[in-house]
Order: C-alpha cells, then structure tokens, then sequence
C-alpha cells in the first residue's frame, strides 16, 4: 500500500511460506560420492557467495549480465506489447534488478486504461502492471522489493518467499487472482540444471502459471571456448574465491577442515555437453573430514561446483517443448550472444 501524496511508500508485502531447509548433509554425501563428485550450485551462494557473485558480474570478461540487461532495455516496448496485460511473476528474484525496464513499458503500455495516481494499491487498475518476486530468502527478498518499490511506486508488488521448484500452486492473493501470469525467469539459471532436471523445472514453472500462463526466460547461447573459459575464470580472480568460499560454507556449517588452498579453479568449455564446467581440482592427495566422515581426495582430482549449459535458440526450444512450452518470440543482442525467450503453453 501507498499514499496519493508524496509521502513515503509502506513496504510491499511479503508472503512467507516457510520453505524447508534443505537437508544439506545429505546432499552433500550424496554429492561426494558420486564420481566425479559434484555438489549442487546453489551450495555456493551463501552471504559471502551471493556478494563475490554480484563481483563476477561486474567483471569485464562476464558480459551476460551486462548483454541482458541491455537488450531489457532496449527491447523492453516489443516484449512488453507481445507479453500483453498481467501480473509479472519473476522466478528467483534475487536482487530484482532486470525487471525494471519490464514494468516500465508494461505501464506505459497501459496508460490510457491505468489509473495514473502513482501509488500502488492491492488491486491494480485495469491494464496496470503489478509484480510479484519469488525467491528463497525472506530478507532479501523484503530489501529487493522495498527497493524496486522505490523506484516504481505506481507499481503493486508482492514477495513470496519460497522454493519454487517445490511450490504446488501460488498463494491466493489479490494480485495474483483474476490476472493472467507472466513469468519471468532471466540470467540464464536454467543452464545450471541437467538437461532431465532444467524441463522438470520448465514443467513446474508452467504448472505455477496455470492456464495461459506465459514465460520469458533468458538463454546464454553458446561462444568460442575462449570467451567462456575467460568469462568464468576473470583475471581478477573473483571466479576462483567465489568457488574457494563453497569450502568455506562447508568447514563452517558442516564441521569440515577443507583447506580452500590445496585446491586450485578451473573452468572449461565441454563442447559435447556444450556447458561450461567450473570445479575445484585437488592439488594434491589428501583426506578431508567433513559431516563426520573422511573424504579422500587424489591429486588432481575434481570436485564439481557447477556447471552452465549454453543453448542455442532451437537447441532451447526442443528442450523446453517436452515441458509444454513452444515459442511465440525471441529477442537477442547484436552479437547473437543472448536470447530472450517468450514462452507460451504448447496446449
């Protein structure tokens, strides 16, 4: 809620549903036992991971952000119009810092039918956009918003605080109810999941959006190993801390005695899987403990951090047709590095 004048807006609400900690020692073994061992990527961003990721970001090898959130801008008017009216329901919102150009033309778009009093409200008016974020931390999903609220204040916005990949239906709202929902899922995180998993993921999406739901989901597209093996192994070695840090979380929060230093980084392009996989590679043999178990490590042998799958656009499309969706447009930057795709139900 808002007032008409110029005072300050209240905070946009935050739904908590409570999610469940995930059982990470189990993961974990399970992730260490397998071979090579491998651990899931959302492992790396606690605080610490979630700050050097921000740093990664900014470096100059890594364009993919930079790439999307200048072809958001630029294309934002076309995606908005072939998006059409509904409440914007973006997947792991995390800091809520691409949408911006979404609303803005969204609301713009919707001028003529919207109420022009710049204060959201719980029901917006015909034709106005109204967001709403989903992501697993309540804090910093309460600081995304109040801050995206700020700089949109005629918009009505909502946090959820969830795992949506395990989230049977969205929560009864007055934003939600009675609108079409469009999905918004950017930074190319789908290439994180194994090809069975990322449509598994696809399939939940389009069951959170219900009928006639509609999804635009970033795609980082394939590139020469170089720029791929520069762009996850910066020069100024943010990459390698932010992969260091997940030993770190583990010493800390799993009892473990890794030394972050008897591993060195590497990140390489696999052309037949056509992904790019980041691990930490032992340099040398030894024993670790870690969740009251001792893990044995030969030298030069890898454990997997992550990995990020790079698609091309009809690569991206036979994927996601299983899942339900087919292709209705697609933006992409000059250089074809990117593509923004918009996603409709198949049936």
């Amino acid at each position: 809620a808002g007032s008409r004048d110029a005072g300050p807006l209240a905070s946009p609400e935050v739904i908590d549903l409570h999610p469940a900690p995930a059982d990470m020692e189990r993961l974990v073994i399970e992730g260490l036992r397998r071979d090579p061992k491998q651990l899931p990527a959302w492992f790396l961003y606690d605080d610490e991971g979630s700050r050097l990721f921000e740093l990664i970001c900014e470096q100059p090898e890594y364009s993919l952000t930079r790439t999307e959130t200048a072809l958001l801008e630029r294309e934002a008017p076309a995606i908005a119009a072939a998006l059409g009216q509904g409440v914007l329901v973006e997947f792991g919102a995390g800091s809520a810092r691409k949408v911006g150009p979404l609303l803005e033309a969204m609301a713009r778009q919707a001028a003529p039918a919207a109420n022009p009093a710049p204060s959201p409200a719980p029901n917006p008016a015909p034709g106005q956009p109204a967001y709403v974020a989903l992501d697993i931390s309540a804090s910093h999903l309460q600081e995304a918003c109040d801050r995206l609220q700020r700089r949109h204040p005629q918009v009505p916005m909502l946090g959820i605080c969830c795992d949506y990949s395990q989230l049977e239906a969205l929560p009864s709202h007055p934003l939600l109810n009675g609108q079409a929902h469009l999905g918004f899922f950017p930074g190319s995180s789908l290439g994180n999941f194994e090809p069975a998993a990322a449509q598994e993921l696809l399939a939940q999406l389009r069951h959170l959006l219900g009928p006639g739901g509609q999804l635009l989901i970033g795609i980082d597209q394939p590139k020469s190993r170089e720029r791929l093996e520069a762009a996850y192994n910066d020069r100024a070695g943010v990459s390698a801390a932010f992969a260091r840090n997940l030993l770190t979380r583990l010493n800390r929060d799993l009892a473990g005695d890794f030394n972050p230093q008897a591993f060195r980084y590497r990140a390489r392009w696999q052309a037949a899987e056509s992904r790019i996989e980041m691990a930490l590679v032992s340099e040398e043999s030894q024993r670790v403990q870690l969740a009251g178990q001792t893990w044995t490590f030969a030298s030069g042998e890898p454990l997997i951090t992550e990995t990020s799958a790079k698609y091309g656009a009809e690569a991206f499309l036979a994927l996601a047709a299983p899942a339900g969706w087919r292709g209705a447009a697609r933006w992409s930057d000059p250089d074809h590095d990117l593509c923004l795709h918009l996603l409709v139900q198949a049936d």
